[in-house]
C-alpha cells in the first residue's frame, strides 16, 4: 500500500456506515475533509445494499464506488492501482459491527479510523490489537474530545508539571435524551444503543462514559489501578444502564470519578473534567470549549481562552487551532484534529516510513483496548455490588 515518495495529494477515504438516518457517519465525513487533506471517494454506507447505494449521492460518491457491503468495497478497492484505491477506512457503524469491519480493513492493508467504543467486547479488542500490531497500518479511535485545543493545551501543561502531582480527576458526561424510552418507538439512534446485542455489555457507560474516562487518561497520563462501579437502569423496560458512577484508584495514589447519565432532564451534552494537582487545578467543559479555568490558592482564577496567538498558549494548543481568538471552534474542528493527527502518520507510512502506533497525539488502538477493558470491569464491578476490580490493562501506555 502506498508509495515510497513524497505524498503530494489528498488521502482517499472510504466510509463504512453513514447512510440515511445516520448521525456520526456524517460527522466523520465532514471532519475528515475539513482541512482539505482528504476526499471521500468510496463507501459502503449501509448494511442494506440498496440503501447503501441510494445514500451515495448524499456524499457525492460515484455510483461505481458505492458498494453494497464493506467486503465488496475492500475487495474492489484492493484491486485498484496505488494512485486510485482508498488510503483509509472510517468505521461509523453500531458497536457490534466494528470488529469485523476494522479487522478486514487492517488485513487488506488499509489504515483505519474507528468510532468508539472500538469493539463489542474486550476479547474482540485484544484480537484486533494483535492484528494491528502484526501490520504497519495507522489505527485511530475517534475519542474526539481529545482534539479540542484547550484539552491539548491542558495535557501539555499537566505533563510538563505545571499542576504538580495529579491527585484527583473528576469527569462527567451528562445527557437527557434517553429520559423517555425512545427505543420502544424504534428511534434509530436509541434502538441500537439500548440493545445489548448491538451495543454490548453497557449502555450509557459504553456510549459516553468511555469518553469521560479516556479524557482523564489522555490529559493526565495517570495509569489506572482499580475500579469500583455502580450502574443503574432507571427507565423501566430498558435492557442496559442509563446512569452510573465509577471510582478509580490510580497507580500514583490519586483518585478519579466518572459519572455518566442519559436520563437527566434538560441536559444536552455536558462533558466536564476537573483535575486537581499539588500546584493547581483546572476545569474544562465541552459545552463551553473555548475557555478553561485554572486555579491556585491565594491567586485570582485564570480563564484561558482558545487563542493561538497568546503568550500562555503552548505549542500543542496552538497547533490545534484554525481560527484567531474570539471565533469559536468546537465539535467538528475537534473531530478533525483527531483525523489530522492520524493523517500525518498515514502520510509517513505512504512515504515509506514507520509511524508510531502507541505514543501518538491521536487516540490509538491501545486506547481502544483500554476503553473496552474499562467497560468490562465497570459492568463486572457493578454486578458484584461495586467490588474493587483491576483496571490497568497490559495495553496501557506509560
Amino acid at each position: 500500500m502506498g508509495i515510497n515518495a513524497p505524498l503530494n495529494r489528498k488521502l482517499r477515504m472510504g466510509l463504512v456506515g453513514g447512510g440515511q438516518g445516520s448521525f456520526i457517519g456524517r460527522v466523520h465525513s465532514i471532519a475528515a475533509c475539513l482541512d482539505n487533506r482528504a476526499e471521500l471517494v468510496a463507501g459502503a454506507l449501509s448494511s442494506n445494499p440498496e440503501r447503501s447505494k441510494a445514500s451515495a449521492p448524499d456524499y457525492d460518491i460515484d455510483q461505481q464506488r458505492a458498494y453494497g457491503s464493506y467486503e465488496e468495497m475492500f475487495e474492489a478497492e484492493s484491486k485498484l492501482s496505488d494512485d486510485a484505491r482508498i488510503d483509509f477506512v472510517s468505521v461509523t457503524t453500531p458497536n457490534h459491527t466494528h470488529y469485523a469491519i476494522a479487522k478486514a480493513a487492517v488485513e487488506a492493508g488499509f489504515n483505519v479510523i474507528c468510532d468508539k467504543p472500538m469493539t463489542f467486547d474486550l476479547q474482540q479488542a485484544e484480537d484486533l490489537l494483535k492484528t494491528v500490531e502484526a501490520s504497519d497500518v495507522v489505527f485511530a479511535v475517534s475519542h474526539n474530545y481529545t482534539g479540542y485545543p484547550l484539552v491539548r493545551q491542558a495535557r501539555e501543561m499537566i505533563l510538563g508539571g505545571e499542576l504538580g502531582e495529579i491527585q484527583a480527576i473528576r469527569t462527567q458526561y451528562i445527557q437527557g435524551w434517553l429520559r423517555d424510552r425512545l427505543e420502544a418507538e424504534e428511534q434509530k439512534q436509541a434502538s441500537w444503543r439500548t440493545d445489548p446485542s448491538k451495543s454490548g455489555a453497557a449502555g450509557a457507560f459504553g456510549d459516553i462514559a468511555t469518553h469521560a474516562y479516556n479524557l482523564g487518561r489522555y490529559m493526565t497520563g495517570l495509569l489506572p489501578d482499580q475500579v469500583s462501579c455502580h450502574l443503574r437502569t432507571f427507565v423501566e423496560g430498558r435492557q442496559l444502564d442509563d446512569y452510573g458512577t465509577a471510582v478509580i484508584r490510580y497507580e500514583n495514589g490519586g483518585l478519579g470519578t466518572v459519572t455518566a447519565s442519559q436520563i437527566s432532564h434538560g441536559r444536552e451534552n455536558d462533558v466536564l473534567i476537573e483535575i486537581d494537582g499539588t500546584k493547581g487545578s483546572l476545569q474544562w467543559r465541552q459545552e463551553n470549549p473555548n475557555e478553561m479555568i485554572v486555579r491556585q490558592n491565594g491567586q485570582p482564577h485564570k480563564i484561558y481562552t482558545r487563542d493561538p496567538g497568546a503568550s500562555y498558549t503552548n505549542a500543542a494548543g496552538a497547533a490545534a487551532c484554525r481560527l484567531p481568538a474570539g471565533h469559536p471552534e468546537a465539535f467538528f474542528e475537534a473531530f478533525a484534529n483527531v483525523y489530522v493527527a492520524a493523517y500525518d502518520a498515514m502520510v509517513e507510512r505512504a512515504e515509506g516510513g514507520s509511524p508510531q502506533q502507541r505514543d501518538t497525539v491521536y487516540p490509538n488502538i491501545y486506547d481502544g483496548v483500554e476503553g473496552m477493558y474499562f467497560i468490562q470491569q465497570c459492568v463486572q464491578s457493578s454486578k458484584q455490588d461495586a467490588t474493587w476490580l483491576p483496571l490497568k490493562h497490559q495495553a496501557a501506555r506509560r
